[in-house]
């Protein structure tokens, strides 16, 4: 996929992800103080919780993934069996949101050649160990920035693998030898 296509779902599917992040987060932050000034804990986790499908479908379909309903069930999965143990691991719900939709996203965007699992894995790792770090050192206003991190991340990982690919490319045509052309 072309960069800016790729780069301009990204933007797309962060924009569709804050909502459902920010619901989520709400509800679990009313749910935890137990008071009856925001709002209802239930409703807006469910509102947040209803939006992340939206999210893959968005995420698969911008970037014409092949078989796109397929990933999206896959990313839905993946969120869930990423984000609540990070959640339970990290001990904040921001980090295990970031872990779960980055995982999801790693698995909803379509992968082209030189783009793989394994550097979309680390990224998003990457991303989630910042989050925990920023809520320790940064407190509350890091939820503003999170939803940015999951898809950047993947973008991220996907423009190096592009790059290390081309490189190697081009460090094996200078090399004579097996690849010469003959006379």
């Amino acid at each position: 996929m072309a960069p800016a296509r790729k780069w301009r779902t990204i933007i797309f599917t962060t924009v569709a992800l804050v909502p459902s992040f920010w619901a989520i987060l709400a509800g679990l932050i009313a749910a935890a103080d137990g008071s009856t000034g925001g709002p209802p804990p239930g409703a807006a986790i469910a509102f947040g919780l209803a939006l992340l499908p939206f999210v893959f479908v968005l995420a698969a379909f911008l970037s014409q993934h092949p078989s796109a309903p397929g990933a999206t069930l896959r990313a839905m999965g993946m969120s869930i069996l990423v984000g609540i143990p990070a959640s339970a691991i990290a001990g904040d719900a921001v980090t295990g949101l970031v872990a779960g939709v980055g995982a999801g996203g790693a698995l909803a965007f379509r992968r082209d050649g030189a783009e793989n699992l394994r550097a979309r894995a680390i990224a998003v790792t990457f991303a989630a160990v910042y989050v925990f770090v920023l809520v320790r050192t940064a407190g509350a206003i890091t939820v503003v920035s999170a939803p940015a991190f999951p898809f950047t991340a993947i973008g991220i990982a996907d423009h190096l693998s592009v790059r290390r690919a081309q490189r190697m490319e081009a460090e094996r045509e200078q090399q004579p030898g097996e690849h010469a052309e003959p006379l």
